[in-house]
């Protein structure tokens, strides 16, 4: 569903301060994440909060969600188990189709990041007139229900580390 342009405002204007909103979200996020134990890369907690969303996941099914290669969702599970924030338990009906469950230990974790992440964007918030509070809750509205297309981050699927990564090549 598309909405109309508002006039008054050039798409190109409203993207560049798009960007800058949600580069000072992302910085927002990372320290929400950063503050919290165990440390964890963001993919790793993106996977996490993928399975909560979707008990139903498996690996191959994670994989794909964060689009990334099957062994790379495979060691990512293993070190998430390991930390007990992940459980993977066998199918009653086909013991070879595994699930992914996020472990209580794993929900207070994701609990944790959010509270943060709320606290962190308050304190911003504080700050920010309401007529430009509900302007931006209009625009992530609007960002949310257009959804992303169909392959947002090209190349996404490469097994490389990403910049900054940690010798397990999470980060």
């Amino acid at each position: 569903m598309r909405r109309e342009p508002d006039p008054e405002i050039p798409s190109e204007v409203v993207g560049r301060q798009m960007v800058e909103a949600v580069e000072n979200l992302v910085t927002l996020w990372f320290a929400a994440v950063d503050d919290v134990r165990p440390r964890l890369p963001p993919r790793q907690v993106r996977a996490l909060r993928a399975v909560r969303r979707q008990p139903t996941l498996n690996v191959t099914a994670l994989a794909e969600h964060l689009r990334i290669g099957l062994p790379t969702a495979s060691r990512l599970c293993d070190r998430l188990e390991s930390a007990g924030l992940l459980r993977r338990h066998a199918q009653h009906d086909d013991r070879r189709e595994v699930r992914l469950e996020v472990t209580l230990q794993g929900q207070r974790f994701l609990a944790d990041v959010t509270e943060r992440l709320s606290l962190n964007l308050a304190d911003v918030f504080d700050g920010v007139a309401p007529a430009q509070r509900l302007r931006l809750e209009q625009m992530l509205r609007a960002f949310h229900d257009e959804g992303l297309p169909a392959d947002p981050v090209p190349g996404a699927e490469s097994e490389n580390p990403e910049p900054g990564a940690d010798a397990g090549g999470e980060r």
